[in-house]
């Protein structure tokens, strides 16, 4: 029975592969390929979702194996508790961002990206199947390249722009790097094991060990977005079509988390320092993402940076299960790994959701700009409350889905202070009061992006624009938040499966069950409760509404006797204190007006915070050498005579120096 489960997700994999044959094959100018392409992928990825609803009634079981063409080694595939909480938000996002681009990206009205942005979306979505059902390393390396090139041809989709060139390039090289690292980590995994086969490591302490475990944090940090490891991330999810955006935010930066969740529970016994140093990298992702989007001015890149953010929250899950294993609390470990998947799970919605909605707004007003924006809530009522509902759940309030990702991981760090080691206490101390701080700063945040695009009046003609989008564009973004509602209030439902991905991860059955280390059936009452008074609360306010009428007035005016749109706050002020406080990490660039004399001109206050790891080391660091390479370009003409006078001016050399 298992094999037919991974039969049929292996299927699943290949048919969505394929699935946007038809909208390469047929009429650019039309979208029946298009819609043929969608219904094909939501034929692959249901497949998927029955194989992994047959591997939960029918339990683990014996790999899928094949041979390859090489002597002695082989290909295999199967469906565990890690594989089927990954797979499911793959499917369930790229289903609907096929959907929603049937209006958002029309290929009829995109000629020159339309037919490859169905294509490989295809591509992609079979790429991260296959490398999450894969269980060796050559495999999971072919699923991984074929999401990295199909990636590639996203970002790039509006080629015709430098900045989206750019980040398609930036986003290629940092996909090398980390595939490159990859090569490494199976390579030495086979060195220690003789097999590529996803095993228990034999020698779990020797430096051969260590260095697989510093390779796989550098390769599939720099997939997943961990800082300083994320420079292509932010311009990658901003120039991508938003409905890619969502998949490349919500799935595919997952899989950087998947490989450090594969490979860090081939590890027998893990060392203190590594939880520690895993839940220290997650705090400065959290924290710094979080902080750079408060000062972007542009709405995707925004969103970018809290992918970031909320990879740090999933990476400090995995630095406390990480000390939970070295130092055997089975309770860590539990709290720990279950907060990280149920995130996995949760960012999936919400930032897809969030991107879909962004999306909303960028196709109706055709501009990114936040502070060009305002006074949408009238003229698009069901983006602003889906998008109201992505930011609730993604600022972790309840009583929406976010909310109970991070009690887990609140309850692990809380249990390690009951335990009397200072290690494990050194960084409970720290990382508890950091969750809590993310959590305020992303509040902060969404106040400032809802306030400035939905409410007030419309500042710039961008605003005026606006329009709901139509079913296939709003339609997905209503199941994601009914599954943010679902999760939220009925959390109790998923603690089985999260339970499953747990014991797979720590190799063996645990006696503790999460549902007694985490109080659900009380935060699901206490968020049916909440949502009941919410409800009647609004309600209520309605009615009064209706009853007592309401007077129309300006807002207070600060004295000026014609106020205009453009007097209102923008985003860059509202947000300026908090951007004045973490001044030290985000190192603004600020423009200041000179005004002069009584009657003076036109001025203007511009203000830009550069990304310090990418456009104040990374890319001074490539000009240099491209200046370099450039002086001594002369050195490579072709002139065989030239060479030849450079291997012996070598050998003299080498002679010379013995």
């Amino acid at each position: 029975m298992t094999t037919h489960c991974s039969l049929w997700v292996l299927a699943s994999a290949l048919v969505a592969m394929a699935s946007g044959i038809p909208s390469v094959l047929m009429s650019r100018s039309r979208n029946v390929g298009q819609l043929l392409s969608c219904l094909l992928l939501l034929a692959a990825n249901l497949s998927g979702v029955l194989a992994v609803c047959q591997w939960w009634v029918a339990g683990p079981g014996n790999p899928l194996v094949w041979s390859s063409p090489l002597p002695g080694i082989h290909f295999s595939l199967s469906i565990d508790g890690i594989t089927a909480v990954f797979l499911l938000p793959i499917f369930m996002v790229t289903s609907l961002a096929s959907i929603y681009g049937l209006q958002y990206w029309r290929q009829s009205e995109h000629l020159e990206s339309g037919q490859r942005v169905s294509f490989f979306l295809g591509l992609m979505t079979g790429g991260m199947t296959l490398l999450v059902v894969a269980q060796d390393g050559l495999l999971f390396l072919t699923g991984w390249e074929l999401m990295a090139v199909a990636s590639m041809f996203l970002v790039g989709a509006e080629d015709d722009l430098a900045e989206t060139r750019r980040a398609a390039w930036l986003y290629m090289g940092a996909s090398h790097f980390a595939t490159l690292c990859l090569f490494g980590v199976f390579g030495l995994l086979y060195a220690i094991n003789g097999s590529f086969d996803f095993e228990p490591l034999k020698m779990g302490h020797s430096t051969m060990a260590n260095w697989l475990a510093l390779l796989a944090l550098v390769g599939f940090g720099t997939k997943a977005g961990i800082m300083p490891l994320h420079v292509w991330l932010p311009g990658a999810h901003a120039q991508s079509p938003s409905h890619v955006s969502s998949v490349m935010s919500g799935v595919l930066i997952k899989m950087g988390i998947y490989g450090l969740v594969r490979v860090s529970g081939l590890f027998p016994e893990v060392p203190v320092t590594w939880g520690l140093l895993v839940l220290l990298l997650g705090c400065t992702s959290g924290v710094l993402g979080v902080v750079f989007a408060l000062s972007q001015h542009y709405i995707k890149r925004l969103l970018a940076y809290h992918s970031i953010e909320n990879i740090g929250i999933i990476v400090m899950g995995l630095g406390l299960a990480l000390l939970g294993r070295a130092q055997h609390h089975e309770a860590w470990v539990m709290l720990g790994m279950a907060g990280v998947m149920l995130h996995v799970w949760n960012h999936a919605l919400f930032k897809s959701l969030l991107f879909f909605a962004a999306g909303s707004v960028v196709h109706a007003t055709r501009t990114r700009e936040i502070d060009q924006l305002g006074g949408l809530l009238a003229k698009m009522p069901a983006t602003a409350f889906f998008f109201l509902i992505g930011a609730v759940a993604i600022c972790g309030l309840p009583p929406l889905n976010g909310f109970v990702s991070e009690l887990f991981i609140y309850l692990g760090l809380f249990h390690t202070l009951a335990v009397e080691r200072p290690v494990s206490v050194a960084g409970a101390a720290f990382a508890a009061p950091v969750l809590a701080m993310i959590g305020a700063l992303a509040v902060a945040c969404f106040v400032k992006v809802f306030g400035t695009v939905f409410l007030g009046a419309g500042r710039e003609l961008p605003a005026s624009r606006g329009h709901e989008a139509g079913l296939p564009m709003t339609g997905p973004m209503g199941v994601l938040a009914g599954f943010c509602a679902l999760i939220g209030l009925a959390p109790w439902a998923v603690a089985p499966l999260l339970q499953r991905g747990v014991e797979a991860w720590a190799g063996e059955p645990t006696s503790l069950k999460l549902q007694e280390l985490a109080p659900l059936r009380w935060v699901s009452i206490a968020a049916v409760v909440l949502l009941i008074l919410i409800t009647g609360v609004a309600a209520l306010l309605q009615w009064r509404l209706r009853v007592g009428g309401s007077q129309r007035s300006l807002t207070w005016d600060c004295g000026y006797a014609a106020p205009s749109a453009r007097m209102q706050y923008t985003s860059s002020s509202f947000a300026q204190m908090l951007v004045g406080l973490f001044r030290w990490a985000l190192w603004p660039v600020e423009q200041l007006p000179r005004v002069r004399g009584l009657f003076p001109s036109q001025a203007q206050f511009l203000s830009h915070v550069p990304d310090p790891v990418l456009e104040r080391v990374l890319w001074p660091v490539v000009r240099a050498l491209y200046r370099i390479f450039y002086v001594f370009r002369y050195l490579q003409q072709g002139n065989i005579q030239a060479y030849l006078l450079y291997m012996l001016a070598i050998l003299v050399l080498l002679l010379v120096w013995h």
